[in-house]
């Protein structure tokens, strides 16, 4: 039985995170913490296996709901750093510390490594008792006990999963620890090889998949779907390994016929997902109204797709919720995404300029000229062609664009003290100053931290009443929108452009009130693969996917050039010159962003916690 050591930081978070309170399930907010009860008079009933569940959720929410951070590591969106603080392990503390530019960032994750474990534990906590209460069960119990450890092996597969996708072979144990003074084997544990971790995860989500109901419960919990949609996404990934190969991992061998097995075990899943339990998209993937440029009184069924109004949708398979007002429990999406002119929030995170050049045109379905980028005190440059400030620029394009961005001129609700103060008008590099805008007067938006032109309409409420970290949407962990892509991609790869896997895509783009793809984006399996990844970046943009899907597919390379080359100049809408990445990067540095450092902390510890090459 393979175990792990922990650091004293680890244990306080684990032992903050088991007291914490779940906002999986509104009648057990209240409930009374299970450490609270000795072990002879807890796990008694379905009802205790029941409060000790809420507890794992608790103990895995804060490693999945802000992976929004991770997005900074690609190229369309910037992280100017995040709004958790030391201590506050309720909001994410697990993120705070990270890296989270598109270089250089992969050593600075130890302490989400360490929360990842923590979570870990929390699962095995309730597995492990779970499965006590089995050997004496009353028959009718049996199935509704059954479920509980299957929800709980679930979020532990999701926790391993991530832990493989960043480190690769990592320490596996699966017995909760409760007294490392009596777990001298803690110190002695080694990396298990990242295909015998793989096939662990596997034997969760498979059990999880055979006990968790059909039917999708209310208030966050999970059903098959979810079950299966991790387990085509852990063999997606595992088909990607071995595909393109992971060389920074030593004594990883790729395998084009695994590869190829996994390809086809993951479309599988996929599929059944797909047909099986009738999920749709949000608001049948219709695409629904969209106001003129420079208003927003009516946006597309993507924004509201992430707003409160989509909790428990079908789309949302597996999510985390979130209390909102005065529970501590509330996501801080609006204070990450938006500037002060909405509650005092703080834009954390924005979007780089070359996002905008990827949403396509409504009336071509393709690509618009790109953008020029221009300095708006240059005469004619609010209505020169193309210009990037000019707000005509950004007619006709995928519904997604609205929902996502604000550009010049376009409009947001503001608010202060929990009431709205009006619509705002975003002005880059202006900042709460008056404006006159078809004769009626403005105060500009006030958001001063975002460098590129362009910030976030997604995740931010467009109604009152909630202060910046009330807010009580669902963050997703998994959509069905993501599960079209999926699916389109691992058929792809077996197959080439095969006509469900086409349909579905072409059904995500409906949502952008695009038309179907041409023929010359479904011929061949390279164009068909170049259109499923457009739709993941616009679909998908500050979900947390990029990152993740770059390194898989080995395209850090494609994306920043090539070693020791010229990079990446990027520049904002008004042609200013912003950060440069990837110029002159060594070879080692491209190696050690394609898989993360085992903690040092951890080594120090244990003599027998190697470390991945690239980081000796």
């Amino acid at each position: 039985m393979r175990k792990i050591t922990f650091k004293p930081l680890m244990l306080l978070a684990l032992a903050t995170l088991t007291l914490l309170p779940t906002a999986c399930h509104d009648d057990l907010l209240k409930q009374k913490p299970t450490t609270d009860l000795g072990a002879s008079q807890f796990w008694k009933t379905e009802a205790d296996a029941t409060i000790a569940l809420m507890g794992a959720y608790s103990a895995v929410r804060p490693v999945f709901d802000r992976d929004y951070y991770f997005d900074g590591q690609a190229e369309y969106t910037r992280v100017n750093g995040t709004s958790t603080t030391s201590g506050n392990l309720q909001l994410g503390d697990a993120y705070n510390g990270g890296n989270y530019n598109p270089s250089d960032y992969a050593a600075s994750f130890d302490k989400y490594f360490r929360f990842l474990y923590g979570a870990v534990n929390r699962t095995n906590y309730v597995i492990s008792n779970v499965n006590k209460m089995l050997e004496t069960a009353a028959p009718g119990s049996v199935a509704n006990l059954e479920a509980i450890a299957g929800e709980a092996r679930l979020l532990r597969g999701m926790v391993y999963f991530r832990l493989i996708s960043m480190w690769g072979d990592v320490p596996y144990f699966e017995n909760e620890v409760s007294d490392l003074s009596e777990n001298i084997g803690f110190y002695a544990v080694s990396r298990m090889p990242l295909a015998q971790v793989k096939d662990r995860i596997m034997e969760d989500f498979t059990y999880a998949f055979q006990k968790l109901p059909a039917a999708k419960p209310t208030g966050g919990r999970a059903s098959k779907a979810a079950a299966l949609a991790f387990r085509g996404k852990l063999q997606l990934y595992w088909a990607s390994w071995n595909k393109n190969g992971w060389p920074e991992l030593e004594g990883f061998v790729p395998d084009q016929v695994v590869a190829n097995e996994a390809y086809a075990a993951a479309a599988a899943d996929f599929k059944a997902v797909i047909t099986n339990y009738g999920l749709t998209l949000f608001r049948g993937g219709d695409p629904g109204s969209i106001d003129a440029l420079g208003k927003a009184d009516i946006l597309p069924n993507y924004f509201y797709l992430f707003m409160p109004v989509a909790n428990n949708d079908p789309e949302l398979i597996m999510s985390f919720n979130h209390g909102g007002i005065n529970t501590n429990q509330g996501e801080e999406l609006m204070r990450d995404f938006q500037g002060r002119s909405q509650e005092g929030s703080q834009t954390w995170i924005a979007p780089r300029y070359a996002l905008a050049d990827r949403y396509q045109l409504t009336t071509t379905g393709d690509f618009a000229p790109a953008l020029v980028p221009m300095n708006p005190s240059t005469a004619g440059a609010r209505t020169a062609l193309n210009s990037a400030v000019n707000p005509n620029s950004y007619a006709n394009r995928d519904y997604r664009m609205k929902s996502t961005l604000l550009w010049d001129y376009e409009m947001i609700m503001g608010m202060t003290s929990l009431k709205s103060t009006g619509f705002f008008p975003y002005i880059y590099q202006s900042y709460a100053q008056k404006v006159t805008i078809g004769g009626v007067s403005y105060t500009t938006n006030n958001n001063d931290n975002t460098n590129y032109g362009y910030v976030f309409r997604k995740f931010v409420r467009n109604y009152a009443g909630q202060g910046r970290s009330e807010g009580d949407y669902s963050w997703p962990v998994m959509r069905l929108a993501d599960v079209f892509l999926m699916y389109a991609e691992a058929t792809n790869e077996i197959s080439g452009p095969q006509g469900d896997a086409i349909d579905l895509v072409n059904r995500v783009r409906r949502r952008g009130n695009l038309p179907p793809l041409g023929a010359a984006k479904i011929a061949s399996k390279a164009a068909f693969f170049d259109a499923i990844e457009q739709e993941r970046i616009v679909e998908l943009v500050a979900e947390g996917h990029r990152s993740f899907d770059l390194r898989r597919w080995r395209a850090l390379e494609r994306v920043w050039g090539i070693a020791n080359g010229n990079g990446v100049q990027t520049r904002d809408t008004w042609g200013a010159a912003r950060e440069i990445y990837y110029r002159n990067t060594s070879v080692r540095t491209y190696q050690q962003n394609y898989i993360f450092r085992i903690p040092p902390g951890e080594r120090d510890r244990n003599p027998n916690l190697t470390q991945n090459t690239p980081w000796l």
